[in-house]
């Protein structure tokens, strides 16, 4: 696939312990990107933050939380970004979801790349 110009970054905030039919949300999110051939995605686990009910969500050794922060980016073209969207709506019933225009400048995948 070759990604290169104007494309979308898409950010899907949630908590580390929310799901989706019984399996955490991140990795139901991943795998329905990945389905529709979405160019890539990546899960990011946060080490302290707080959303709209303003809990705060931290892993410091005196206040240990099972629910950290996780923010998933997902680039690929505004056409597939856009044909994605109804369905992660459905699927983030908590969190934030934002969309900002973004300049890909090198998408490189050789044959040499792990594959998943």
């Amino acid at each position: 696939m070759r990604l290169e110009g104007n494309c979308k970054l898409l950010r899907i905030f949630i908590g580390e312990s929310d799901t989706w039919h019984n399996k955490p949300l991140y990795q139901a999110i991943v795998r329905y990107l990945r389905e529709q051939g979405i160019a890539g995605a990546t899960v990011i686990r946060a080490i302290e933050g707080f959303g709209a009910k303003s809990y705060l969500h931290t892993s410091r050794i005196l206040r240990l939380s099972e629910d950290l922060p996780v923010v998933i980016e997902v680039v690929d073209t505004a056409k597939n970004i856009d044909r994605i969207l109804p369905t992660l709506n459905d699927m983030v019933a908590d969190g934030l979801v934002t969309l900002e225009r973004i300049e890909v400048i090198a998408y490189r995948g050789g044959q040499d790349s792990e594959s998943m």
